[in-house]
């Protein structure tokens, strides 16, 4: 009861995930107290994966108070990473924590690490340093349905995977879709683009409960310095922060599986395929992607035949991107209020001349529509 007290008064407190997490360990059957000087020195290359609570296979506690104390290993060479990982099979099917860090990540802006979370190590792959062969060794894995990569906002990250390495990141459990899943399960409504952010999510009671000051820190930083991810030998804090954006996503997963109905499951592989092609357009429709996620027969067998959901891409003629936008957003707003899909523009980062539609194919069909004719009439 003391350690759970204490565990409430620090996070009423705000406290940062690196000064919380040097404080407390539990294994899975052992209990012990680290020494907070010994772990001080040891955490530019060691953190915290947090486990099922001891004698609850696959129930989850606290965060941090049924932990395991794992390396962090900066990886420049394929030999450095578990084998399981480089060569996937059916017979060591692998669940990941992913993210990918860079410079304005993009189609465009460079990759400069890979981050995966094992629940017994974090790999750094440094992209940088180790450059396409490194990258390309995790080709297989990335695509393989043997592993599951568990990553908060895949887009992005797919997007340079697929225009600066040529791999099309297949098999997701995104975490963000994840959430508003969950929202609708649970009969709540969202606003359009009301997307949980990932620190939003550790925040939360429901999935971890986790304060992470520190990533605000690292915003500034990369406001103030754009290649912050670029520089070498990585710093403590890059190496820190690296580890912190995907350390606790295999306890998310966790928490979101039990309570992701059969229907909703389903969806969540859909939606993670769709977000994987978004912005990785191209002229074949997607042909050389894994196919999409067919409907489990127990939901056809219960009579759940829910509809096709698809991306559709929308080419915009020059100059009329203003129209589909509108003054401060509000043509755009009001086409994702009219229908239920997700409407996705490049923006800065780009494509500049294409809006993306996700969602069941009568909804997209209409968001379609609506956009052509704000096209063709503005």
């Amino acid at each position: 009861m003391r350690v759970q007290r204490e565990g409430e008064r620090e996070r009423r407190q705000g406290r940062s995930i690196y000064k919380r997490s040097v404080e407390l360990v539990r294994g899975f059957g052992a209990r012990q107290m680290v020494d907070s000087n010994q772990m001080a020195a040891s955490l530019s290359h060691s953190t915290y994966i947090p486990l099922p609570s001891s004698g609850s296979v696959g129930k989850f506690s606290e965060p941090e108070t049924y932990s395991q104390l794992v390396p962090i290993h900066i990886v420049t060479q394929p030999s450095q990473l578990p084998n399981a990982f480089l060569v996937p099979s059916a017979e060591s099917q692998l669940v990941i924590g992913f993210d990918c860090e860079g410079v304005d990540l993009c189609r465009h802006g460079a990759l400069c690490i890979m981050q995966l979370a094992f629940q017994d190590a974090v790999y750094l792959v440094d992209a940088i340093q180790g450059g396409q062969m490194l990258v390309q060794a995790c080709k297989p894995a990335l695509e393989s349905t043997y592993v599951t990569k568990v990553v908060h906002d895949c887009k992005r990250d797919s997007e340079a995977l697929y225009f600066q390495f040529g791999i099309r990141l297949n098999n997701v459990v995104d975490t963000q879709i994840a959430y508003t899943l969950i929202e609708e399960q649970e009969g709540r409504k969202r606003s359009p683009d009301d997307y949980i952010s990932f620190v939003s999510l550790l925040a939360d009671p429901r999935y971890c409960g986790i304060s992470y000051v520190e990533k605000e820190e690292v915003r500034i930083l990369l406001r103030q310095d754009p290649s912050f991810w670029r520089k070498r030998p990585l710093s403590e804090l890059m190496i820190r922060t690296a580890a912190d954006d995907v350390r606790f996503l295999l306890y998310i997963y966790h928490k979101v599986m039990e309570k992701l109905n059969e229907y909703s499951l389903w969806r969540l592989a859909v939606r993670g395929s769709l977000y994987c092609r978004c912005f990785c357009d191209n002229d074949n429709e997607y042909a050389e992607w894994s196919p999409i996620p067919h409907i489990p027969e127990k939901l056809i067998t219960e009579g759940i035949v829910p509809e096709e959901e698809i991306l559709s891409v929308l080419n915009v003629p020059p100059g009329k991107m203003g129209c589909i936008i509108g003054r401060g957003g509000a043509s755009i707003r009001s086409v994702k209020e009219s229908c239920n899909a997700e409407i996705l523009i490049g923006g800065s980062k780009g494509p500049p001349d294409k809006v993306f539609v996700i969602g069941a194919v009568k909804e997209v069909r209409k968001a379609e529509a609506i956009m052509r004719g704000k096209m063709l009439f503005s």
